[in-house]
């Protein structure tokens, strides 16, 4: 069977689902890859972002006492930490909901198309083989297109998640190594 003579064979719902499916993969596959490479920036480039911008505000505020040194880091940590994890989790609702509907479009797909095709075996009144495997076989080509777009989603899901919580583990290291050496030492002009 070639895509075409499955193509004809289908009704508007099919043809639909497969659109829809369609969309999924090509926004999860570029969500995934975006979403891989600027995690991987976000993790190269962490370590000295928060230290400029802590070393920047320290200087612009020029404060000696070391509770202000101290409160003025934090509260520069704290929001620029938060950055990061609101950057960092950009493109994930996108991957999740990918990796968990597909399935469940490709399934409504090959219910339907199973729907479909008893429907009209039974409009024709023979229910041979023949008449039963075309069809059938034809509706589950939907759970695989569903398995198909959710896998890859997944797969890219996980890999930026992780990616993620190193960067934060990363920032949150560095975070406490800047505010000790906020405490420890005086501000430079």
């Amino acid at each position: 069977m070639d895509f075409a003579q499955y193509w004809q064979y289908t009704d508007i719902i099919t043809k639909s689902l497969f659109f829809i499916l369609f969309a999924l993969s090509i926004a999860s596959w570029v969500t995934g890859i975006v979403r891989i490479y600027q995690s991987y920036q976000l993790s190269n480039n962490v370590v000295t972002d928060l230290t400029n911008t802590v070393n920047s505000q320290m200087q612009a505020h020029s404060v000696t006492d070391a509770s202000q040194r101290k409160l003025v880091t934090e509260q520069v940590l704290m929001q620029n930490i938060a950055r990061y994890r609101f950057s960092s989790e950009k493109g994930l609702p996108i991957l999740g909901t990918t990796a968990a509907i597909a399935p469940f479009i490709g399934l409504f797909g090959t219910v339907w198309g199973i729907f479909h095709a008893l429907h009209s075996i039974g409009e024709s009144g023979q229910a041979g083989l023949g008449q039963v495997a075309g069809p059938v076989g034809e509706a589950l080509i939907m759970t695989g297109l569903g398995l198909a777009v959710a896998i890859p989603a997944v797969v890219f899901y996980n890999i930026a998640v992780r990616m993620n919580r190193k960067t934060m583990h990363l920032a949150n290291d560095t975070a406490y190594g800047l505010l000790a050496k906020s405490i420890d030492s005086t501000p430079t002009a």
